[in-house]
């Protein structure tokens, strides 16, 4: 497979569909040294993106938590999606939309006079776990905690809130695992590096609460899906040695859609009916 930068295909830029490779930005655009960018993963499924309209409504609020306003509305975002996946004759696929404040006038920590660009991009991506949606993914226990609400944006899908978690992905995958579990600034259970994480008790459901990172949307899908199914929800704190406890385990996310999780650290987990039964419904959701 070709790097990301060197493909055939068009990205939607700034309200233009332009060549994949001719998607460039100049090399003192703020977000790159700032970090002042925000974005969404998304999957189109059949041609229809999941929860398409959700997802670009949280862009445009992600953006507003990092003092920048997008220069396209939801559904000017919705039509240049649709656009992107028609023009790359794509139906299954990972769709990538960003915004950031680009070069301009400014360029220090302030950067108000610069413009705000926006990219959509859309390309085939199987599981993000591979064969872990079957088996049961391996997870490290990340050395980084997840930041207090009142030192960052904790509740924006920023570029900023995921440098620790290259970092500790990086970590984990030297030691033979899938991903890394972040404890947060208190010591509870947070997330992986990107996606949300859920545990099984005596036929309960338990997941952290969403207090210091993103609820995600696929999150959100999985319990009401539990929730239709009459299955006890406990959104909490919960406490590192708990998961000692737990029978079962998965990751959500968009990227990751619903996998097994087999092993945290010292702590294992059957990769049960519940989880298989959540993981099959999730993907008939998907599709329906």
């Amino acid at each position: 497979m070709a790097g990301y930068d060197d493909r055939d295909g068009l990205i939607w830029l700034d309200g233009k569909l332009v060549d994949w490779r001719d998607a460039n930005v100049h090399v003192l655009t703020h977000a790159l040294h700032y970090a002042s960018s925000v974005f969404e993963g998304e999957r189109a499924y059949g041609g229809r993106i999941f929860k398409s309209r959700e997802h670009s409504e949280r862009l445009r609020a992600s953006a507003e938590m990092l003092d920048f306003e997008i220069p396209w509305s939801v559904d000017q975002i919705e039509e240049a999606k649709a656009r992107v996946l028609e023009a790359n004759g794509l139906s299954d696929a990972y769709v990538r939309a960003v915004a950031w404040r680009g070069a301009g006038e400014d360029m220090g920590v302030a950067s108000a006079r610069n413009p705000v660009q926006v990219a959509i991009a859309a390309w085939e991506w199987g599981a993000y776990y591979g064969d872990a949606k079957m088996k049961g993914a391996k997870l490290d226990i990340a050395r980084w905690k997840r930041p207090s609400p009142d030192t960052i944006p904790v509740h924006a899908k920023a570029a900023g809130l995921y440098m620790i978690c290259t970092m500790s992905k990086h970590e984990a995958e030297a030691k033979g695992c899938s991903d890394a579990l972040f404890m947060d600034y208190r010591g509870y259970v947070a997330e992986a590096t990107g996606a949300n994480i859920f545990f099984v008790k005596d036929g309960e459901v338990h997941t952290p609460r969403p207090d210091c990172f993103l609820n995600g949307i696929t999150r959100q899908t999985v319990i009401g899906m539990l929730q239709d199914r009459q299955i006890k929800v406990h959104e909490r704190h919960i406490m590192p040695e708990e998961m000692e406890g737990f029978e079962q385990c998965w990751l959500t996310g968009t990227a990751a859609e619903v996998t097994p999780v087999g092993q945290i650290g010292p702590y294992s987990f059957e990769v049960g009916q519940l989880t298989r039964d959540i993981a099959e419904g999730y993907d008939k959701l998907v599709r329906a």
